[in-house]
């Protein structure tokens, strides 16, 4: 054959749609409110205007057009993603115009809409996409941030996606900005002035870069190459070059220089420490003379000072500003003044959240100075204004001396030793360099116009470059190396002729425009074809070589200079252009012709003259009229199997066979008038049998292939062309055509002839037999015949792959008819007998074989890869279940992924090779390639196994599902495996959807089918679903008003889950009632008769001011109920119950109030509670919700009598950790007010936020308020004394557990800090000094004896002096000066005054040998055992000792009422002899306190544990603390000894320490007892009682039960400041203990409520918990069950929870490794996502679990299974509608009842096993066997799945015949299945063994039905291909010698026992052997 077919330059494709394109942000634009006016006289058409009047109307619209107006819009286009996996295809447009900015987006199917319109305050000069990466701490890899940058003249504003905006102000005029992988390059505008500014150094430089927004403009350094410069690292500072391109994939950037006329291409790349250091030597050296420190210090100061001169518009500063940016002198680097604050940066949102300082958010300060703009701040130098304004005046310019006078001047501003180099970020190292052009040449290339990246259909890349005034596209191929840097080898440039090109990244091509204005499309340097265009005919060829050259340089506009908005004019195709104007059109745009000119010439259609805007496969072709058209090229191919094959054949020809190829198949498939969509397929096979040599019209099959109908509805492809229905007249078109004149000799325009001809004959559809067709022969000269058999081999592979897809099995049938061909023609009997075997009716037609002589063949090239036996994937398989040996399966990197994915599972599960996946894949796998094709295809596997697999166990089915996961294989991928090769995958999900990790990843628990565990990993909490949840247990009080509800502020409680946890009674509405302060409170007293009624008026009033005292003491307890329980709205305030202190008095319920004068209120008495009402509002806020600044700010009152709440409420915040966020602005501002209450708030509130962090700037914040911790010079503050306490509690909590030493001294000096001479430190020491010792606790926290670096201060050794008195020590240190005067009121002496330092003492104590079991220290605080020293202590600090002793002794509390006892010394519990002095007061009191301090001691040891034997101890000496109480009215001897007050207190602590061991739990008894007190009111009832017994009731329903206490040492230090055992006396009361500390015990509150959510519902509900504990000193491991939602015990105590069946899944979290996972379900809500198994109800529904579905069908069996009632046990909707449609029997039906009693059987069995996904695989086996018992089956690949399915089970049995509960198809059902296919066969094969036994011999099939129930026999039985084995088998006498000899040929025993009749019979002729009964196997 000629090579013309090859010529592809006369050939010509047909164009996709056209579309008139406008971009959509100019329409936009003209509605948009500040877009400024185009001052566009609305054009008419520009059709009507060139009918009009010619030119002259055209040149009058256009001359009221300023060129320079138009040139304000520009826009650009890219491809956008949607990123989830459906991509859908989109285009994004970002289009600038004057002063607004528009980014939208629109698809073909969608019209286009506005994302985002960006309007700024001054013209944009630029903009665009970049993406910037953001470091992050957590991950190593950066997040990247996608933004819009908008570049303006004096700055560049960035946008991000995620809604953060920054303005960057610009150093210097910016000429161009480029995006790139890691952020911005900045090209600095190069100036006139550069040269006289930096005459005495190197010129500056003039490219930067910027990192991030927030980051400096940092210098960029380059690497050129070459031996001229010597490779020296320098600044980038030539200004003759020019960026042209950049490239983030890979990074490059292409240069241009102006005076050589050269193109580069440079890696960017970060800049490397060497490189860094040769730019940046040390400073010292470049400030060695006057002149250079002038000159970087000159620099600097504009640098950093940018004026507004900068600006165009400004005085002629432009010119320095712009060129200011610099470095001078040989190594000098850009320096900046420390002193300068102003980092030159404009922060638009809030700074404390952007600021890139890592700071913590109090020392903002530094963000903050950010804020200020550079611009507008004054010059920090003096002299540099000055200086300014000099260097611009006329004179200065020209004066010689300039430099140096100015030195004189500046140099005393300049003399800056801070200085610090400007680093810089990147360097760019020289790649590749255009040749020189020789002076011979016509001229130098001017500046590429367009620059783009493309890559040709064998994938290789191009970088191309577009020269106009050569008018050439240069095309540089370049190679990535697989080295270990990845350089960039550019090895050949081409250059192709084109007036301009745009690449179409998705169909690997680009679209050229000519010179003579036609379209052509190349791929790479190939060309392709020319691109018809409807109505846009291109000129005649003829003329297109006359083209002039030009012969000046010319100007290169880079913008198309009529991007008008002129309308698309009505394409005319009658219109014929005239050469002349064509061709004077497409020379005149070089020329600076008029518009005028190029007009009159101009006279009927337009013609394209630019191209832009490239997306996937469409680009805008730009007419000369100014319109714009949007074309679409066509793809290579649509049908899937056409795409599958050209990749296969591309993988494995050589490069150049394989592009002629494509070319070929592109040209033919997309000629114009295309063909119809289902004729691809057969067009394809034409095109590439014509290309093999095959003469396809003389093959019937080929020949027949356009007319038939096609092979399979599957191949029809997706998009069906705009008009299928052709007419004669394009026929005859097509047959005038010149196309086909040079094809008409060719095979393949013969084709299209003489079928059309035969088309009529019908005798020629009927199949040829005789295979001696002798015109059949090859051409052997066709570009494809040497590679027939390497063709042949990959597309088999191919057939094979496609097997293993259920959706594209049918393609393979299309296939296998030209495989066949092949095989045949090849000669290679196996593979013609297999494919036979797949499609036996199909294949047995077919017999023509094309004659192929010896010296043919020899010219083929047999590839060493094909082997004789054809590669069957399903009996590899097969042979792997079978246990045999297999060699490697060979398959096609890239386009067999299935291939690979299902044999390495086989190999691993099956085989069990555990390697199989990582190391050992080439034991099972093959790779084939073409050489050097290879790497293209090894890049792909590194990034599919770049995912990596842990296997977290040795478990085949888990590290099975892990890999498949990993490779990307889902549920969905799963169904459209063939069901027999899926069964092992299904297998081992099933197994591992049983015990799955608890830590697998979202993917591979979808993979298993385990929705809860994908959910759980999906991370959503209740409290964000509470929409979607539906309120389920609706508690709702039963008569209560809207109102009233709302302002308790308890109804944020989530009550679903409370319903669940006490579903029996109503306790959670009556802790609302009872701890509800928002109403008026009931005030009943009877009025005597002889009372007055004035008097009684006062005694109303008395009785409501009681009442008030517990009012008062509500919110405490209120705050701990609702703890964490509300997500507050960005937008609207928090909601705060007011503190309701009135009354109302029945009969009439008339109005109480305090406030009528009649009787005397405490002044202040409502300021601390209405600060605790704060808290409590505050303490509703959820640690996870969102809050920052501007809300907390936002909340701030307006009216002062409520500053007090939103001091609280800042103390709560600080609690939930939401204060870090307030900004340090806000916190300066409360301060400064001075407002006592405030600044507690805030300073405990901080503290706590930065609990135990040492942060720097929160120590400074507290130490202001310490005078002890400020310098003993400084000025003394007046700072209120509870504002002091609350600081030095704040020194604790920042300090906590970190033993710091300075603090800790100061701390101890402080707890018995002396009063002052003038009354200072006189009032309330107590409470300073408890505060100074629980500080220094929480600092050493824990510690005990090795307190490092402590030891001089002998901490235990003072503590313990201050606890028991004596001789004060000398002050040491800092503070010496302060205390020299004695107090002038107090008379201490020198002394220490025990009372007041003991309890602070003790408890520091107590903190610091916290659970270390140090008997020495615990001895010190026994009580005294002589009556005498009893009588020196304080009874209530004998409870602080006996509570400081046992929790020193922690590990020797135990929970009953004998070790309580144990602590009260030996001499009060003897019995007393009455001649004794015993002071029986003292006695008692002492017993109740420490009775007291010891129970304390145990509700904290068993804080929040709810252990029974520690409540019932408690509980007992609750109940007889209570019966004292009650006797305290009679005349009791005890009561009235130990006194009302003591013994109020102790049962209050013992109350305390009894809700601190059931916290959360909401135990009925402790609620009783609660309410009682609640009850009781009188005189002895005070304040602090009340706020006891409220706290205790808080407690016990923490956080509405979803919290509870932890015992970790921060929480027992949380809980001693909280629950300190003295209450204040009224509602004034600080003096002991400041009543803010109350609040601390949020800081031992932990979340450890597990709620079982049920994944369908969302509900809530109950589910079996069981929970294992770690062994311990005091039990052995120990399991239990609890009923779920509930508290699990402290997670570090824990070894197990598991959720338990068999309502619910299994699922086990395994803590002993890890308790993070579960940690962080609790923080979330505690939703433990469960999935309630089939066939069962929830507890809720079926408590006894009497109703499942296993319990109603146990007695009666399968056949009373009902299959309505499916619905209730699943939610399955497979399985639901299967039951609707195939189990019922519908009317008008006859349905076989058998039919559906197996259906609903099948169903009955998925519900059971669990197993919905096995319901297809049930019914397609049950399918083939009913095909089989009719003798019909279509096709034998059904049976290869059932032989694949039995194989499985026989293998599983043969290991354990015992263990078959964990395969997947039950017991019963396969073997009868079985049976019946071994039935059917051996049927088949009594009446047929005839059959049988020719084929074994080799012999011709007759054609009849038998040959697909022969297929099927060979298949089901696995007899491999006999054609040539028969001569071993014949003749065997015996079993036992065929057995022998068969034992090669791989056939199983079972299988060959069915054939021993055919084969004996054959030996001795008998039909049957006697006694040889065939159903025995």
């Amino acid at each position: 054959m000629s090579e013309v077919v090859y010529e592809e330059t006369a050939t010509m494709i047909a164009a996709g749609e056209l579309q008139s394109f406008v971009p959509f942000g100019r329409e936009h634009c003209r509605n948009h409110p500040h877009a400024f006016n185009l001052q566009l006289r609305e054009l008419q058409p520009a059709s009507e205007l060139w009918a009009s009047d010619g030119a002259a109307g055209l040149v009058g619209s256009l001359q009221e057009v300023s060129l320079q107006e138009r040139e304000r819009e520009f826009w650009q286009l890219r491809k956008g993603c949607t990123g989830n996996e459906e991509e859908v295809e989109f285009e994004e447009e970002l289009y600038a115009a004057g002063n607004v900015v528009v980014w939208s987006q629109g698809s073909r199917t969608q019209a286009s809409s506005v994302c985002k319109a960006f309007t700024v305050d001054s013209p944009v000069q630029q903009a665009l996409w970049c993406n910037f990466a953001v470091p992050n701490n957590k991950k190593q890899e950066d997040e990247v941030e996608h933004t819009v940058c908008i570049v303006q003249s004096s700055c560049i504003n960035v946008h991000t996606v995620t809604g953060k905006d920054f303005i960057s102000p610009l150093p210097f005029q910016v000429s161009n900005v480029w995006a790139t992988s890691f952020g911005l390059l900045l090209e600095r505008k190069n100036t006139t002035n550069d040269t006289q500014l930096t005459s005495p150094g190197e010129p500056l430089p003039t490219v930067f870069s910027m990192l991030h927004p927030l980051d400096e403009i940092a210098p960029v350094v380059c690497k050129p190459a070459g031996l001229f410069e010597g490779s020296r690292v320098q600044y980038l500072s030539d200004s003759t070059m020019k960026i042209v391109f950049t490239c983030c994939q890979p990074s490059i950037v292409v240069s241009y220089d102006t005076v050589q006329g050269i193109h580069s291409v440079w890696n960017l790349r970060k800049v490397t420490h060497d490189e860094r250091s040769t730019v940046l030597p040390c400073p010292a050296e470049s400030i060695g003379s006057p002149l250079g420190l002038m000159a970087s210090g000159f620099l600097n100061s504009h640098l950093r000072n940018i004026s507004r001169l900068d600006s165009p518009g400004g005085s002629g500063a432009s010119g320095l500003g712009a060129g200011s940016c610099c470095a001078v002198g040989s190594g000098s680097p850009l320096h900046f003044s420390a002193l300068h604050s102003h980092h030159s940066r404009i922060m638009a949102s809030s700074p404390a959240i952007h600021s890139r300082v890592h700071s913590p958010s109090i020392s903002n300060m530094a963000a903050l100075s950010r804020a200020h703009s550079p611009g507008m701040a004054a010059p920090s130098f003096s002299g540099s204004s000055r200086f300014n304004t000099s260097l611009h005046s006329p004179l200065a310019r020209g004066h010689p001396g300039f430099l140096p006078s100015l030195n004189s001047s500046v140099n005393e501003t300049m003399l800056m030793p801070e200085m610090e180099p400007i680093i810089p970020d990147f360097c760019m190292e020289q790649l590749w360099s255009e040749a020189a052009t020789a002076g011979c040449q016509r001229e130098m290339s001017s500046q590429a116009s367009k620059v783009f990246l493309t890559s040709d259909l064998c994938e290789n890349h191009y970088l191309c470059f577009l020269v106009e005034s050569h008018q050439q596209l240069r095309c540089v191929k370049f190679i990535e190396s697989s080295g270990t840097s990845a350089q960039l080898i550019f090895p050949s440039v081409t250059t192709i002729p084109a007036k301009d090109a745009e690449p179409l990244q998705t169909i690997d091509a680009m679209l050229v425009l000519e010179a003579c204005g036609s379209l052509v499309l190349y791929t790479g340097i190939t060309r392709v074809s020319k691109v018809f265009v409807p109505g846009l005919l291109s000129a005649p060829f003829s003329l297109t070589n006359h083209r002039p050259y030009l012969s000046t340089p010319v100007e290169n506009v880079s913008t198309p200079n009529n991007v008008g908005s002129m309308h698309l004019p009505r394409l005319d195709e009658d219109l014929m252009p005239s050469p002349v104007s064509e061709l004077r059109g497409s020379v005149i745009k070089h020329h600076e012709a008029s518009f005028l000119e190029e007009y009159t010439f101009q006279q009927s259609l337009p013609y394209i003259h630019a191209l832009r805007d490239p997306v996937c496969n469409r680009v805008t072709l730009e007419l000369s009229g100014g319109a714009m058209l949007r074309l679409s090229i066509p793809e290579v191919a649509t049908s899937e199997l056409v795409k599958k094959c050209l990749q296969a054949i591309r993988l494995i020809l050589p490069k150049e066979a394989a592009m002629k190829v494509l070319v070929k198949w592109y040209n033919i498939y997309n000629a114009p008038g295309g063909p119809t969509a289902h004729a691809e397929w057969n067009m394809f096979v034409t095109c590439f049998m014509t290309l093999m040599g095959y003469s396809t019209e003389s093959l019937t099959w080929t020949k027949n292939l356009h007319f038939e109908v096609p092979l399979s509805p599957v191949i029809a492809a997706k998009k069906a062309r705009p008009s299928d229905g052709g007419s004669d007249e394009d026929w005859d078109y097509l047959m005038a055509s010149h196309y086909h004149h040079q094809m008409g000799s060719q095979p393949v325009g013969s084709m299209v002839n003489s079928s059309v001809t035969s088309s009529t004959d019908t005798d020629s559809l009927s199949f040829s037999s005789s295979p001696s067709n002798a015109s059949l022969k090859f051409d052997s000269s066709a570009p494809l015949f040497p590679h027939i058999a390497a063709l042949f081999y990959v597309l088999h592979l191919l057939y094979q792959e496609l097997q293993l897809d259920e959706l594209q099995r049918a393609r393979a049938s299309s296939l296998v008819c030209l495989l066949h061909q092949l095989a045949r023609d090849l000669r290679l009997e196996e593979y013609v007998d297999l494919y036979w075997r797949d499609y036996p009716s199909l294949i047995s037609g077919l017999t023509e074989i094309t004659f192929l002589d010896q010296a043919l063949i020899d010219q083929m090239q047999r590839p060493s890869f094909l082997r004789p036996e054809p590669p069957c994937v399903f009996s590899w398989l097969s042979r792997c279940l079978r246990g045999d040996e297999n060699a490697p399966f060979p398959y096609l990197p890239g386009i067999c992924p299935r291939t690979r994915l299902l044999v390495l599972s086989y190999a691993l599960y099956i085989i069990g090779d555990k390697n199989a996946t990582s190391a050992e894949e080439s034991k099972y796998l093959v790779k084939l390639s073409a050489g050097p094709k290879s790497r293209a295809s090894e890049t792909h596997f590194k990034r599919q196994s770049s995912v990596k697999v842990r296997f977290s166990s040795e478990n085949l089915a888990e590290q099975l599902v892990v890999w498949l996961t990993s490779q990307g294989f889902t549920l969905k991928d799963l169904e459209s495996v063939p069901f027999g090769v899926a069964l092992p995958i299904r297998e081992a999900i099933y197994q591992c959807r049983e015990q799955p990790c608890s830590d697998w990843s979202e993917e591979v628990c979808l993979l298993i089918g385990r929705q809860d565990l994908s959910k759980q990993a999906h991370k959503m909490t209740l409290a964000k679903s509470k929409a979607s949840v539906g309120s389920g247990l609706s508690l709702e009080p039963p008569t209560s008003t809207e109102a009233d509800e709302e302002e308790d502020g308890m109804s944020d409680i989530i009550q679903e889950v409370t319903g669940l946890i006490w579903s029996q009674d109503l306790r959670v509405q009556e802790v609302r009632r009872l701890l509800q302060s928002s109403r008026p409170v009931r005030v009943s007293v009877v009025q005597l008769p002889e009372v007055s009624d004035h008097e009684y008026i006062e005694e109303k009033e008395n009785k409501l001011l009681q009442l008030c005292q517990r009012t008062m003491a509500l919110p405490v307890g209120r705050g701990l109920f609702t703890l964490f329980s509300y997500h507050p709205v960005p937008t609207e305030p928090l909601p705060v119950p007011k503190l309701n202190l009135t009354g109302r008095a029945p009969p009439r319920n008339t109005m109480v109030d305090l406030n009528s004068g009649n009787i005397d209120v405490p002044p202040n008495m409502t300021s601390w509670p209405s600060f605790h009402n704060g808290v409590a509002a505050g303490l509703k806020i959820a640690p996870a919700s969102q809050v920052d600044s501007a809300w907390i700010a936002y909340n701030k009152p307006k009216s002062p009598e409520l500053a007090n709440e939103y001091a609280g409420f800042l103390m709560a915040l600080g609690l939930n950790g939401h204060l870090t966020k307030l900004a340090t602005l806000n916190i300066h501002d409360y301060l400064t007010k001075g407002h006592e209450m405030t600044s507690i708030g805030l300073l405990l509130g901080i503290s706590s936020a930065k609990l135990g962090t040492m942060d720097m700037s929160v120590t400074r914040l507290l130490s202001i308020h310490i005078p002890a911790l400020l310098p003993p010079t400084s000025t003394e503050l007046d700072v209120p004394h509870n504002v002091q306490v609350a600081a030095v509690i704040g020194i604790g909590l920042v300090y906590q557990g970190t033993g710091h030493r300075h603090n800790a001294e100061v701390l101890l000096s402080e707890i018995g800090r002396p009063p002052g001479p003038e009354m200072e430190y006189c009032t309330d020491r107590e409470s300073y000094s408890l505060a100074a010792g629980l500080a220094l606790g929480m600092v050493c926290l824990g510690h005990g004896s090795n307190l490092i670096g402590m030891t001089d201060l002998n901490v235990p050794e003072q503590l313990y002096q201050y606890m028991v008195g004596g001789h004060r020590r000398a002050q040491a240190g800092a503070n010496r000066e302060r205390h020299k005067s004695p107090s002038y009121q107090i008379k201490e002496g020198d002394t220490i005054n025990v009372d007041v330092t003991c309890p602070g003492a003790t408890l520091a104590l107590a903190m610091i040998y916290l659970k270390t079991n140090n008997r020495s220290i615990a001895d010190w605080l026994k009580p005294p055992d002589t009556w005498f020293l009893l009588d020196f202590i304080k009874p209530e600090f004998l409870l602080l000792r006996t509570l400081a002793r046992c929790i020193i002794m922690w590990d020797e509390i135990l929970p009953n009422s004998e070790w309580v006892k144990s602590n009260i010394p030996q001499i009060m519990r003897g019995t007393f002899d009455s001649s004794e002095d015993i002071n029986m007061e003292t006695m008692t009191q002492a017993q109740d306190y420490i009775t007291a301090g010891a129970c304390m001691a145990l509700g904290l040891r068993f804080a929040g544990s709810a252990n029974s034997d520690a409540f019932d101890c408690l509980y007992e000496f609750a109940k007889t603390f209570m019966k004292f109480m009650t006797l305290a009215g009679t005349a009791s001897v005890g009561v009235q000894q130990t006194g009302y007050y003591n013994l109020q207190t102790s049962l209050s602590m013992i109350l305390l320490a009894m809700s601190m061991v059931m916290a959360g739990t909401g135990d009925l008894k402790v609620l009783q007892f609660c309410r009682f007190l609640h009850k009781r009111m009188g005189t002895e009832m005070n304040y602090g009682f009340h706020m006891a017994h409220h706290m205790a009731l808080g407690l016990l329903f923490l956080g509405g039960g979803r919290y509870t206490l932890s015992t970790s040492n921060s929480a027992i230090a949380a809980l001693l400041c909280a629950l300190y055992p003295h209450f204040p006396a009224h509602s004034t009361d600080n003096r002991y203990h400041l009543q803010a500390l109350r609040h601390l015990v949020v800081l031992a509150a932990e979340p450890r409520l597990l709620v079982p959510v049920d994944v369908d519902s969302l509900k809530p509900c109950y589910s079996l918990l069981e929970v294992t504990y770690k062994e311990t000193k005091w039990y052995s491991e120990t399991t239990v069950d609890l009923m779920a939602p509930t508290m699990l015990p402290e997670l570090h105590l824990l070894k197990r929870v598991k959720v338990k069946g068999p309502r619910y899944w299994e699922l086990s979290l395994d803590l002993s490794q890890d308790t993070q996972h579960l940690k962080s379900i609790l923080s979330r809500d505690g939703v433990l996502y469960v999935k309630l198994r089939a066939g069962q109800l929830p507890y809720k529904d079926d408590p006894q679990g009497w109703k499942s579905l296993m319990a109603t069908t146990i007695n009666t069996g399968v056949r009373a299974f009902k299959p309505e009632a499916i619905s209730t046990f699943t939610s399955e909707p497979a399985l639901l509608s299967f039951s609707e449609l195939f189990c019922k029997s519908l009317e008008g039906i006859k349905h076989r009842e058998e039919t559906l009693l197996f259906f609903s059987a099948m169903l009955y069995e998925c519900v059971m096993q669990e197993c919905p996904e096995m319901l297809p695989t049930y019914i397609s086996i049950e399918q083939v066997v009913g095909a089989l018992r009719q003798g019909y089956p279509q096709q034998t690949f059904p049976l290869w799945q059932l032989r694949l399915v039995v194989e499985l089970w026989d293998s599983r049995m043969q290991k354990s015949p015992t263990n078959c509960h964990n395969t997947l198809l039950s017991s019963e059902f396969l073997p009868v299945m079985k049976n019946s296919v071994d039935v059917s066969l051996d049927n088949w094969l009594k009446d047929n063994s005839a059959v049988l036994r020719s084929y074994l011999r080799g012999e011709v099939l007759s054609r009849d039905a038998q040959s697909v129930m022969l297929a099927c026999f060979l298949v089901y039985r696995s007899i491999p291909c006999l054609r040539n084995t028969h001569t071993q088998l014949e003749g065997c006498s015996s079993v036992g010698d065929l057995l022998s000899r068969s034992s090669q040929l791989g056939i199983p025993l079972r299988d060959l026992l069915r054939l021993v009749p055919v084969l004996l019979c054959s030996a001795s002729g008998a039909q049957t052997m006697p006694g040889f009964p065939l159903h025995a196997f």
